[in-house]
């Protein structure tokens, strides 16, 4: 799934991110708003990760929702 889809749709989708990143808080997604370099730097200083190791987190997400059948809805 291309991530514009996912940040023209966040409301949508937030809520598997907050699901699969669940330190996450609503108020750090709703500032997020679908933008993926901030997801990105969000999930690092929370989960005390590389850069790399949270683009990769990312990455793997992505895929699980392009192989999802209710991501084609």
């Amino acid at each position: 799934m291309n991530w514009d889809r996912i940040e023209s749709n966040w409301k949508h989708f937030k809520g598997t991110v907050q699901q699969h990143w669940s330190k996450l808080t609503e108020a750090q997604l709703d500032a997020i708003g679908g933008r993926r370099e901030q997801l990105a730097d969000q999930i690092q200083a929370v989960y005390g990760i590389t850069k790399k190791e949270a683009g990769k987190q990312l990455y793997d997400w992505q895929k699980v929702l392009k192989d999802s059948p209710a991501a084609a809805s």
